[in-house]
């Protein structure tokens, strides 16, 4: 058989290779390089707290603590129907002036408030618990009778913070101790008591003055004591008369107590009974209506709105300022416990605008500036007991 010729067949092996080349695969686009995802947000803080007896709506004491957590802390005001947003105006509202303009600010946090009421005494260590049980970053216990339950559940708890309001720990011997995982607040009540006092001595015109505690107890008495060494300091004629209700959850009392101090001729009323303050407010405004010159003193928090036309001032006991300060060092990863005693020094007390029109207004509120000025400088000690009083010279 006869072969082809090479002179054929080489054409024919380049054609081939060439038909056979290999093409290279045309360049892909790389997609677009994804954004990060968005971490999301973190979980606000959870900060829980425990009414004492008096509860929600005392406009007081417990209001106080409330307006602490819900308004400051939170931003939240509550309803029926749970919480709502609070506008900037409504938090700026409730600030007095000297907290307006406070460096640091007021200002709401991503703080989640938990709030349970106490019905009675039992219901104290229970409520602590669930709290804490429900994720608590902090659990405040607002009042004095609540020490014991704070402590209690403070050891069983130590991963877990809490602030124990207007009592100190106190040991079996009733030497006040710390524990690692609990702030304790405390307040120079005489201090501030001492200032309205010393401003009812200037505005009666009886020089009689009411006095209506609650439950007679040390503590109340630091109210009574400061309140008698003001009245003191600028009305030594004038005379303190003084009841105590019992209780601090019994409107019908406070009122009767008011009566009872009206009718015996006080044209100013003080009160340190908490829920049944209210009822106290009712009698002096009851009194006015039917045409006495009568004033009534609030306290803790600022109760014009309860009457204005009676009430003269409140004296401020700053229970919603230390609350929110402790939430905000939780919030912060700044908590630290141990005791804090808040004065006038301190802003811890104080006392409300005089909102009312009474006589030589101006002179009578720089007289009380005054004394203020001297509390604050160490010149004047205000007494703490009815013993201390004995000894005082105004």
């Amino acid at each position: 058989m006869r072969m082809p010729s090479l002179r054929l067949i080489a054409p024919l092996a380049l054609l081939l290779l060439w038909g056979c080349k290999e093409e290279k695969p045309a360049p892909v686009t790389p997609p677009p390089p994804t954004a990060p995802a968005t971490p999301p947000p973190p979980p606000a803080t959870k900060i829980g707290l425990v009414t004492d007896v008096g509860g929600r709506g005392d406009q007081s004491f417990n209001d106080s603590a409330l307006r602490g957590l819900e308004l400051w802390s939170a931003g939240k005001k509550y309803e029926a129907s749970g919480y709502k947003e609070a506008s900037p105006d409504e938090v700026k509202q409730s600030l007095s002036p000297d907290l307006a303009s406070r460096d640091p600010a007021i200002t709401p946090m991503k703080v989640e408030p938990q709030v349970l009421q106490s019905k009675a005494q039992e219901d104290y260590e229970p409520n602590l618990q669930l709290l804490v049980d429900k994720g608590a970053k902090l659990t405040v216990g607002v009042g004095f009778m609540m020490e014991n339950a704070v402590e209690a559940i403070a050891k069983k708890n130590p991963t877990a913070n809490f602030l124990l309001i207007d009592s100190p720990m106190m040991d079996e011997k009733s030497t006040p101790y710390t524990l690692p995982n609990v702030r304790t607040v405390t307040f120079r009540e005489e201090q501030g008591s001492f200032l309205v006092g010393a401003l009812a001595g200037l505005v009666t015109k009886a020089n009689k003055i009411g006095f209506v505690g609650g439950m007679e107890i040390p503590l109340i008495k630091k109210f009574e004591a400061g309140f008698r060494a003001g009245v003191m300091a600028t009305n030594p004629k004038a005379k303190v008369l003084s009841n105590y209700t019992g209780s601090f959850d019994n409107v019908a009392t406070g009122k009767q107590v008011g009566q009872d101090l009206v009718t015996k001729g006080a044209d100013v009323v003080y009160h340190a009974a908490g829920a049944d303050g209210l009822g106290v407010i009712q009698a002096v405004k009851e009194a006015k209506t039917a045409g006495k010159n009568v004033y009534v003193i609030g306290v803790d928090s600022d109760q014009y709105h309860v009457a204005p036309e009676v009430v003269l001032t409140s004296m401020l006991k700053r229970v919603d300022l230390a609350i929110y300060d402790t939430s905000r060092d939780v919030v912060g990863g700044a908590f630290k416990s141990g005791d804090t005693t808040m004065g006038l020094k301190e802003g811890g007390v104080g006392y409300a605008e005089v909102r009312l029109d009474i006589p030589n207004k101006a002179d009578v509120l720089q007289k009380v500036e005054a004394l203020r000025q001297k509390v604050v400088a160490g010149e004047i000690k205000v007494p703490t007991t009815m013993d201390e009083l004995k000894t005082f010279k105004p």
